[in-house]
């Protein structure tokens, strides 16, 4: 059953129809076969019995019944074809939905942990072969032993020592398989993580062209893709090559019983204990019977690669992703750090931070690069969650509430704008999919971006790159502000949203984000420490903890490190490139 659950990513009752109309097709293959025996019966007669004359109406009647048979197999093999094949790409198409859903409902620790390449390949590759396994090798299995089986059933009757001697060497041929099972699984996991990272370092090659131009990391330089190409060229070679002949072996070993028949069938028929049309009958059936069993043999080995893919995608599948509840946010929305400590992995990044986010006040994180600021901002959106302690929004721990239904209340704005390969206007409706053209004009206007959409060739129709590669840094960062204005959540997270931005424009977007954050909860994380100045509360965070907070004017005459911030950053204002 694990076999059939990971061959079908997960929905086994999938395999349903395909088995079930595979399994009737194959058994209208059978009625040739009684054709056949009856009309060798037919001719064979009066050579046996001289008295007898042949039944030549009766073979004109076999011969017609082979023509029936040939159209009621043509008509069995249209459902069966069908079933199979749309039962493949429904349980592919679904699943591969189900697996993008999946990935968006994890945290993103796990995700970062994974390289893109390798869930890109899982959600393509990897359905791709569990749609080869269940519109091709699945129903063939399945197929493969309905006629052997009548064979054998209807040769037992027929003569029992031969049908055992047909079928004599089946045994040892699957006792090959099955104890080869290991060594073939061990190929192919390791053949399966030689093409992954061979797609990985493809997919990093790609990503990386610019850089390679930049810094000239052509031919010789650039060894990790080829070396990746290489390493899946031996692996491939490898898998052939020493499973390649246990196959064939275990092929060779079940067409081992058509001699081992035909021997034991002469000294039966020269003994007397066998009639000669007997032995013609079993020489008919003998050299039809093994392909279908050949070709069974030779697709399961690819049919439990396939099924490696899909326990790649049932593993991924399974893993646990955030859960909570989702009742009603509380009213009170102050958000509390209660000695909070986190990293990504290795070196905690927070550590044992207590703070407090007032309800309707303007936080400002600010602090040297690596200090832990944009982690706050992953806490409260809840893209994490802390290794120790706990944060509470109005008393009510976040890790109790559904992540989705925490972030239906929660606007950011990223330091990294991403725009999806859509339009202008659908970007900045991605937090508000209904809104009207009329609601993402006035956003836009707010966001001081409508004038730059309306120079362009179709307005707020006209198309981005993906990741909004045909707008310069300054413009993506104003549609995203575009974008958390017309969400209109209570609590808006900005991350140095004015970073990408000249000074002609900075001064309008500051308008714009005044205009956003009125009545809500805002945390701002800044490196320009001028835009805070205002803040009702600025925490300073120096190596994952709070080193102070306070007001600007308070945490200047302090003299701590928010004024040697501060100080640095007015020097660095007259800084000149000199030659």
């Amino acid at each position: 059953m694990k076999v059939l659950h990971n061959i079908t990513a997960g929905n086994p009752r999938q395999l349903l129809k395909p088995v079930l109309y595979s399994l009737l097709s194959n058994l209208a293959a059978v009625f040739p076969f009684a054709l056949i025996i009856e009309a060798v019966r037919l001719i064979f007669e009066p050579y046996i019995s001289p008295g007898m004359v042949l039944q030549t109406e009766r073979l004109w009647w076999i011969c017609g019944g082979l023509a029936a048979t040939a159209v009621l197999m043509f008509l069995s093999e249209i459902p069966a074809y069908r079933s199979a094949y749309r039962g493949a790409y429904n349980v592919a198409a679904q699943g591969r939905a189900e697996l993008a859903e999946h990935l968006r409902k994890l945290p993103l620790g796990y995700l970062t942990r994974r390289d893109p390449g390798d869930l890109a390949n899982m959600i393509m590759g990897d359905f791709t072969l569990v749609e080869t396994g269940i519109s091709h090798l699945l129903p063939q299995l399945a197929g493969a032993f309905v006629l052997p089986l009548f064979a054998l059933s209807g040769m037992l009757m027929l003569d029992f020592r031969m049908a055992l001697a047909m079928f004599a060497a089946l045994p040892f041929a699957l006792l090959m398989m099955i104890l080869s099972s290991r060594l073939r699984r061990r190929l192919g996991a390791s053949h399966m993580r030689a093409k992954l990272n061979a797609a990985n370092r493809l997919q990093e090659y790609l990503n990386g062209i610019r850089v390679m131009k930049a810094y000239n990391l052509t031919g010789q330089r650039f060894v990790r893709l080829e070396h990746s190409f290489k390493t899946l060229m031996k692996e491939s070679i490898r898998l052939e090559g020493i499973f390649g002949p246990v196959i064939l072996t275990a092929m060779g070993l079940l067409r081992a019983g058509l001699p081992l028949m035909v021997y034991i069938g002469v000294h039966l028929l020269l003994g007397g204990e066998l009639g000669v049309l007997q032995f013609a009958v079993f020489l008919v059936v003998g050299t039809r019977i093994y392909d279908p069993l050949t070709n069974a043999l030779a697709n399961y080995a690819e049919f439990r690669y396939n099924e490696q893919a899909g326990g790649r995608i049932v593993d991924l599948l399974n893993e646990p992703f955030m859960t909570g509840e989702s009742a009603p946010l509380p009213q009170n929305g102050d958000i509390t750090f209660r000695n909070v400590t986190f990293g990504y992995g290795g070196e905690p990044v927070l550590k044992d931070l207590s703070i407090v986010l007032p309800q309707g006040s303007l936080t400002a994180i600010v602090g040297p690069s690596g200090s832990g600021k944009s982690t706050v901002l992953r806490l409260i959106s809840r893209f994490y969650d802390p290794n120790e302690g706990h944060i509470t929004l109005g008393g009510r721990k976040l890790s109790e509430i559904e992540p989705e239904h925490l972030l239906k209340a929660v606007s950011v704005v990223f330091q990294d704008v991403y725009l999806f390969q859509d339009t202008i206007g659908n970007n900045i409706a991605f937090g508000r999919p209904e809104a009207s053209h009329e609601e993402i004009r006035r956003a836009a206007e707010t966001a001081r971006c409508h004038d730059f959409i309306m120079k362009l060739p179709m307005g707020y129709d006209t198309p981005v790159g993906e990741g909004g590669s045909t707008l310069s840094g300054g413009e993506k960062q104003r549609i995203s502000i575009a974008r958390a204005i017309l969400k209109d959540a209570p609590l808006v997270l900005l991350d140095e949203a004015t970073a990408s931005l000249d000074p002609q424009n900075e001064a309008e977007i500051q308008q714009a984000i005044d205009a956003l954050i009125q009545g809500r909860t805002v945390v701002v994380i800044a490196h320009r420490l001028k835009t805070v100045r205002g803040a009702d509360n600025i925490i300073v965070l120096e190596e994952g903890r709070l080193a102070e907070q306070g007001r600007h004017e308070a945490l200047l005459a302090s003299e701590g490190l928010y004024a040697r911030l501060w100080k640095l950053q007015q020097q660095s204002g007259g800084f000149r490139i000199s030659s």
